[in-house]
């Protein structure tokens, strides 16, 4: 039952609250053991409310997730794990992770919280409104940038909400397409709101918001404004990398049908985590040497 509840947890999908310690780098307090660990406090808290947030879905969606060729083997779809105790572990986690987040700043807990209704308003309303519903998951992304910023009192660039924002419909937009595609007739008695969207009208979005997501970021990277407040006109040179690392992920996306659960396609893409990770090294490299 243990394993099976770690499982339901969705650990591999914590990957996303990296975005919470994107303050700390871009404030450069990310050598500042205080921050650090302030950080790091904000970094478990939406583990916890992330998973709890798994749960919850997973018990709403159980009968739907059945039909679901992939989403059938999850442990309370499948049965492995009781509804009974996803619920009372997703109560703990939930109660842990704002008890959590209130100590360390109250603004973080807000956000918390905000986080917390915006997902249970998806579950059970929210994701049945077409595009909304993809902007619903992608305010997350948001929310961990803006909580992270919150918790170590820094300021936060309007540019990089603009650049998470898009980045996070991005990721969003091409979830829904896979699911589309992947599901193909049975995708409505899966997931109702999938009979809303087309492929046609997916691929348009994700065209628009991939160009927007590359110009902003480019656009923030040059930005005079932003030179000034980091110290370093050179950010320019990480740009490279973010335009590699989102073609790539179209490449997966169109010639070999993945996307559709963004973080195991990037966990699972060498050339992707290399960009990446020569992103985080130029980035730090320019603001801290």
């Amino acid at each position: 039952m243990l394993i099976s509840l770690l499982h339901a947890l969705r650990p591999q999908q914590w990957i996303k609250n990296f975005f919470v310690l994107a303050a700390l780098l871009f404030s450069k307090h990310l050598l500042d053991p205080e921050y650090v660990f302030i950080g790091l406090g904000a970094f478990i808290c939406f583990c916890a409310i992330s998973s709890a947030v798994y749960l919850f879905n997973d018990i709403q969606d159980r009968e739907n997730d059945r039909q679901h060729p992939e989403k059938c083997h999850r442990p309370i779809a499948s049965g492995a794990l009781s509804i009974s105790v996803a619920a009372l572990a997703a109560i703990v986690l939930a109660g842990f992770s704002l008890w959590g987040a209130y100590s360390l700043h109250p603004n973080f807990g807000f956000v918390l919280m905000v986080y917390t209704f915006l997902n249970v308003a998806y579950s059970l309303r929210l994701k049945h409104v077409v595009i909304l519903d993809v902007m619903i998951i992608s305010s997350g992304f948001l929310l961990r940038a803006i909580g992270g910023a919150l918790v170590i009192d820094v300021a936060i660039s309007s540019w990089f909400i603009l650049c998470t924002m898009l980045l996070s419909l991005f990721l969003g937009f091409v979830k829904r397409r896979q699911e589309l595609l992947l599901l193909d007739v049975n995708a409505a008695h899966h997931r109702r709101i999938l009979s809303e969207y087309s492929p046609q009208f997916l691929d348009q979005v994700i065209s628009v918001v991939t160009a927007g997501t590359l110009v902003s970021y480019a656009l923030y990277t040059m930005s005079p404004e932003v030179a000034e407040k980091l110290g370093s006109p050179h950010l320019g040179l990480t740009i490279p990398f973010v335009v590699y690392g989102l073609l790539r992920y179209l490449y997966l996306v169109y010639n070999k049908g993945r996307g559709g659960n963004p973080a195991s396609t990037i966990l699972s893409d060498l050339p992707i985590l290399i960009a990446c990770g020569l992103w985080l090294a130029t980035f730090s490299a320019i603001l801290y040497f």
